[in-house]
C-alpha cells in the first residue's frame, strides 16, 4: 500500500488501465460506425484515452437516452394516425412521376415515412427579411391554428415579427404552438418564455439539457424549420427566426420553401411527433390535417418531404443525396454552409463526373468556425481533381441548404452536407419533382454565381504548408465535427 502512494505502483496502473482503455475502444467503437468515423474515434482514443473516453461517452454515440428512445418508439404510430387523415384519393403522385423517378420517392417514403403527394403549389422565397414578413402575414391570417417549429428564435428585430404575430393569433382564439431548441435558441429563450408568459401561445423548449432525470445531450438537436397555418399553409427550409445580421458583420442568404397543397400535411405530421417527443401529448386529430382545397393550375407540383435524424432511425438524409447524384443525368448542384461529407456522397459526386455529368458545389468562402473552415477546405483538393466545380459565395454567409437535379428535382430544406445533419441532428428536407421550382432555384444558383468565385486548382495549390497541414489534421477529425 505504501509503495502504491510512494509511486512505483501507481504509473503502472494508470498504464494499464489508458491501454484497457484504447484495447476496449478497439472492440466496442467500429461496431455499427462507418470506417472513417471508427478511425477518426480510434485515433482519438489512441493518442488520448483520457480525454476521448468523456468524450465518447457524452457524444459519442448518436443515441437518445433511454426516456427519449421510449417516447421515440411512439412517434411511428402517431405519424400513422397522422398520416391516416389524408385523403390520399386524388393526390398520390407516384403514378404521375416520370418513371426515372418512381425508385427515388420510393426510396423516401421507405425511409421516412411519407408518399410522395400531387397537386402542391411550391414557390421559393430567398429575400431573407421578406420571408420573415410573408410568415407573419400567414400566421395573421390564421383562423384555427399556427405551428412554429425553428432552431434558432431570437427576441429581435425578426424573432419579435413572428413571436408577435402568433401572440395577436392567440388573442383571437388560434391555437398557437412553438417549439424551439433549447441550445439554438439559448440566447433569448428566457426571454421569449418570459414574454409569452399568459399570451396562450404553448411555448415547449426542444430537448433542454438536464444531467439526472430525463437526461439530455448537447449534440443531439433538433435542427428542423417547419411553420405550418391552418394546415393549409406552410414553410420549410433554411431560414432561422433572427436578424439576418446575426453575428458581427455576418449577413446571412437563406432559401425558404412556401407549400400550399396536400404535402403541407406532411410538414404537419413531423411537428405532430416533434410536439409528442417534447410534451408526451398526442395532438393528432383531424381539425390539423383538414382536405386542401380544390387545386388550381398553379397546384401542380408533386413532392413529399423526409424527416431525418436519432428520432427517424431509418432516415438519413445522406441516402437521398447519394441516390439523388446517382440518377443524374445532365447536371447536380449543391449548395450548403458546411461540407464536410462522408465517402458515399463524395463516391457519387466523382461518379457523376465521371458520367459526364456537371457537378457545382456552392459553398460559402468562410464559415462561422475555423475549425470547419479547415476541414471543408481538406475536400477541395480531390474535388477540383474529380472535376467538380467549386464556387466560393463572397458576398453573404451562404447558409442555404438546397440540390437541384437536371432539370425537374429541387430538394430544399434544414440539412447541411456534414455528418452533423447525417446522423445527429434532427432534420426535414422538401424534395419536388417539378420543373417549374427548378427553374426558379436556377434563377437563385445564377445569383450565387454571380457573386461567387470559382476556385481553380492552380490557384488552390499555392496555399501556404501551414494552412495544408491544419486542413490535413482537421481531416482527420472530421468525421467527429
Amino acid at each position: 500500500m505504501i509503495e502504491f502512494f510512494d509511486g512505483t505502483v501507481w504509473p503502472l496502473a494508470v498504464s494499464v488501465a489508458g491501454w484497457s482503455i484504447i484495447v476496449g475502444a478497439l472492440v466496442y467503437i467500429p461496431f455499427r460506425r462507418s470506417p472513417v468515423a471508427a478511425q477518426a474515434w480510434l485515433m482519438l482514443f489512441f493518442f488520448l484515452p483520457w480525454i476521448a473516453l468523456p468524450v465518447y461517452l457524452a457524444v459519442g454515440n448518436a443515441r437518445h437516452p433511454k426516456w427519449r428512445r421510449d417516447r421515440i418508439e411512439q412517434v411511428p404510430s402517431i405519424i400513422r394516425k397522422a398520416i391516416a387523415h389524408i385523403k390520399l384519393d386524388g393526390v398520390s403522385g407516384l403514378r404521375a412521376l416520370p418513371q426515372r423517378h418512381r425508385a427515388t420517392s420510393h426510396l423516401v417514403q421507405r425511409i421516412g415515412n411519407f408518399p410522395c403527394l400531387a397537386h402542391n403549389k411550391i414557390t421559393l422565397d430567398a429575400d431573407y427579411n421578406r420571408v420573415v414578413d410573408r410568415i407573419a402575414a400567414d400566421i395573421d391570417k390564421a383562423r384555427h391554428h399556427a405551428h412554429v417549429m425553428v432552431y434558432i428564435l431570437q427576441n429581435d428585430q425578426a424573432g419579435n415579427k413572428i413571436l408577435s404575430a402568433l401572440e395577436r393569433a392567440a388573442r383571437r382564439g388560434v391555437k398557437c404552438r412553438l417549439l424551439i431548441d433549447a441550445v439554438g435558441s439559448s440566447r433569448d429563450r428566457r426571454a421569449i418564455a418570459k414574454r409569452l408568459t399568459g399570451t396562450g401561445v404553448e411555448l415547449r423548449l426542444i430537448l433542454p439539457l438536464r444531467f439526472w432525470n430525463q437526461a439530455t445531450r448537447l449534440d443531439l438537436r433538433n435542427h428542423r424549420k417547419i411553420v405550418v397555418v391552418d394546415g393549409l399553409i406552410g414553410w420549410v427550409g433554411s431560414q432561422n427566426m433572427h436578424r439576418i445580421e446575426y453575428e458581427p458583420k455576418t449577413f446571412y442568404r437563406e432559401v425558404m420553401a412556401r407549400v400550399e397543397g396536400p404535402v403541407v400535411l406532411e410538414l404537419q405530421s413531423i411537428f405532430i411527433g416533434d410536439w409528442y417527443l417534447e410534451t408526451d401529448e398526442d395532438i393528432a386529430s383531424p381539425d390539423l390535417m383538414p382536405e386542401p382545397p380544390p387545386p388550381t393550375v398553379e397546384h401542380k407540383a408533386i413532392a413529399q418531404v423526409l424527416p431525418s435524424g436519432p428520432d427517424y432511425p431509418e432516415a438519413g438524409v445522406d441516402i437521398l443525396f447519394t441516390d439523388l447524384i446517382y440518377a443524374a443525368r445532365q447536371r447536380v448542384v449543391l449548395a450548403t454552409p458546411y461540407f464536410i461529407p462522408n465517402e458515399p456522397l463524395l463516391v457519387a459526386m466523382r461518379t457523376a463526373v465521371a458520367k459526364g455529368v456537371r457537378v457545382t458545389l456552392f459553398v460559402t468562402s468562410t464559415t462561422n468556425s475555423v475549425l470547419i473552415d479547415h476541414a471543408q477546405q481538406s475536400y477541395y483538393d480531390e474535388l477540383l481533381e474529380a472535376g467538380i466545380e467549386v464556387m466560393l459565395y463572397r458576398e453573404r454567409f451562404l447558409h442555404a441548404k438546397h440540390l437541384s437535379i437536371d432539370d425537374d428535382i429541387a430538394v430544399v430544406g434544414s440539412a447541411n452536407m456534414d455528418r452533423r445533419s447525417f446522423e445527429l441532428n434532427s432534420e426535414v428536407t422538401l424534395i419536388a419533382f417539378n420543373e417549374d421550382l427548378v427553374r426558379d432555384l436556377r434563377v437563385i444558383e445564377d445569383d450565387y454565381r454571380a457573386k461567387s468565385h470559382r476556385l481553380q486548382m492552380a490557384q488552390w495549390q499555392r496555399r501556404g504548408f501551414w494552412r495544408q497541414l491544419a486542413e490535413n489534421v482537421t481531416r482527420l477529425i472530421s468525421p467527429l465535427l
